[in-house]
């Protein structure tokens, strides 16, 4: 029998959190709905894999490595990351992906009573980290899809500790200009964190699209996150980091757990920045065509649908959308349902390959009139 105490010894904010169910194994998912392959269009993968250069890593990672712990703290990889972007390794600190610094910055400067600011449709790893640490997380509605600036200010007190802006924005695709930004910071002054998550940022070619590393020169309390998930197709080996003033990221890595980052991962990360530049070309090209296919798709099909920077899209669909997930799996394609993003009825896809994109359209049209 099981008699253990749980509601004695679990605090109230963790009774009260409802965990997030991940998705099932491809295989598993592929026996379920009756297909023989999936084209993932559900979190915003890069198909054409990673950088020539970190693939051959990856490839010929030396066994006589595997026994040998990591690099505690990503010695050779912040080394890398400073050279790139011009600043010193102190100022990076790298994760087991972008959700574990999240968690060490809410660590970091929040305690019991504070709060942290965000919008109530984005990224929601901010939102579930402050909850599930007895924080409460403020949620702003977007405007035009987009964050609202002025009523972020407006949520906050003076308990507010951080603000979370994702630029551009997931799943929404807009972003704030440079002088959206800085007018925010100016507002926001000093006396608050104000982390910039820029999980999509290769992906910008905005003239307009401001660099939150610049920003930081003018206003030491941005923290800039970045992650080798999304353009360097690092996805599987889980690297995150941000980037910060010394000072913040001296702070920040009293409550960031070392040795959470593999060696292949580590390795992996430094050589898909070397000479990146055509493969990044690439993969702008290959989104850019996926999405002028899927808008005139969704266009004919009159439906309304959000396409701003990042690899992925929206779609408002006139029926459930875990209903229409169903459908498009048992067709051998997976798009992402955004009820749990406070979206109800829309879905998400990843933009990539003409091949998959011209599936998906196929999919959808069958799937629509099922």
């Amino acid at each position: 029998m099981f008699n253990l105490p749980l509601d004695h010894l679990v605090p109230s904010h963790i009774q009260r959190f409802e965990p997030y169910q991940p998705s099932r194994p491809d295989r598993e998912l592929m026996r379920m709905f009756g297909v023989d392959h999936l084209y993932r269009l559900n979190n915003n993968e890069n198909v054409l894999g990673p950088p020539p250069a970190a693939r051959r890593v990856i490839e010929h990672f030396d066994p006589v490595q595997w026994p040998i712990y990591p690099s505690g703290d990503c010695f050779y990889l912040r080394q890398a990351l400073a050279e790139r972007f011009g600043k010193s390794p102190d100022q990076f600190l790298v994760g087991n992906g972008s959700c574990e610094v999240i968690t060490s910055v809410i660590k970091a400067f929040c305690e019991k009573g504070d709060n942290i600011v965000t919008a109530d449709k984005t990224f929601a790893v901010y939102e579930w980290v402050a909850e599930f640490s007895g924080l409460e997380a403020r949620l702003v509605p977007l405007r035009r899809f987009a964050f609202d600036p002025q009523a972020m200010l407006d949520a906050a007190d003076e308990r507010t500790k951080i603000f979370f802006v994702c630029n551009p924005n997931n799943p929404t695709g807009t972003y704030w200009d440079s002088a959206t930004f800085r007018g925010f910071l100016e507002a926001v002054g000093n006396r608050r964190i104000v982390v910039i998550d820029e999980a999509y940022f290769e992906y910008v070619a905005r003239d307009d699209y401001p660099d939150g590393m610049a920003l930081m020169n003018d206003y030491p309390n941005v923290v800039v996150f970045r992650t080798f998930s999304k353009m360097y197709a690092l996805a599987a080996l889980r690297v995150g980091y941000l980037c910060a003033a010394a000072e913040v990221v001296d702070i920040i890595r009293r409550a960031h757990v070392v040795y959470s980052v593999n060696a292949l991962a580590q390795a992996a990360a430094v050589a898909a920045m070397e000479d990146d530049a055509g493969f990044i070309a690439a993969t702008r090209d290959m989104v850019a065509g996926a999405r002028a296919l899927l808008g005139a798709e969704f266009e004919n099909a009159g439906l309304e649908h959000v396409s701003g920077e990042g690899n992925f899209m929206m779609v408002r669909l006139p029926v459930s959308d875990t209903l229409f997930y169903r459908k498009m799996a048992a067709r051998g394609i997976l798009v992402r349902t955004m009820t749990g993003f406070r979206f109800p009825g829309w879905i998400r896809v990843s933009l990539v390959t003409r091949p998959v994109m011209e599936a998906f359209c196929r999919a959808f049209r069958e799937a629509m009139t099922a």
